[in-house]
């Protein structure tokens, strides 16, 4: 009984330490617990990819399923289909202005996506759990991102990743796409600039 009483009063303090800002603490624990879950159940199934010891799932080229449809308006309102890009690699990075990982991946991610863009490589955002765009714009603005990122303020986009695919399971969260739209990498953490730049060598090796 007493369990049961608890629960919608964990529930309302959950919902209220994800809206404050300065609830940066909590946040950054609830996305290492959901990188955590994500990396342990991902490896079971004919999912026929590979976990590395960094958390870093990969899939190779004969296994690849595609990625789902992501389309919608972006930060600056302009309309956006990742299906637009197939023939480049495509790096999407879900986060969100609150999320001190993000902060703290997005300044490397800024540098790579201006670095790689000659090498057919385009970087997309997954903008999530901002109800305003007004931060979310501010983010970009501090961290020197110039690439788009879809606004999904209710985590909807996430949620159209296949099942038995690599899906995002937490915030910060990055996939990538070969040049054929199938999913390829996954990290369920953030990722420094080296990292990602080991990530996306092998993919643009590929012919």
């Amino acid at each position: 009984m007493s369990a049961a009483r608890r629960t919608p009063q964990s529930r309302h303090t959950r919902s209220g330490r994800a809206a404050l800002l300065s609830a940066g603490a909590a946040t950054a624990a609830l996305a290492l617990t959901a990188c955590a879950s994500g990396g342990t159940s991902g490896g079971s199934g004919n999912t026929n990819y590979v976990t590395g010891a960094d958390g870093i799932a990969t899939v190779k080229a004969a296994d690849r399923k595609s990625g789902p449809q992501l389309d919608g308006e972006t930060l600056e309102g302009k309309q956006l289909d990742v299906t637009d890009l197939r023939g480049k690699i495509v790096v999407l990075n879900v986060w969100g202005s609150w999320c001190p990982p993000c902060r703290a991946e997005a300044p490397g991610f800024a540098k790579v996506s201006k670095e790689t863009k000659a090498q057919g490589v385009e970087f997309v955002g997954l903008n999530t759990r901002d109800t305003d765009r007004a931060p979310a714009k501010e983010f970009e603005k501090n961290f020197g991102v110039t690439y788009p990122s879809l606004y999904d303020p209710m985590g909807k986009l996430m949620l159209r990743f296949p099942k038995g695919t690599l899906n995002p399971q937490s915030i910060p969260s990055t996939v990538v796409l070969d040049r054929e739209g199938r999913i390829a990498v996954r990290s369920l953490s953030a990722l420094s600039e080296e990292k990602l730049r080991s990530i996306l060598k092998p993919l643009i090796a590929e012919k």
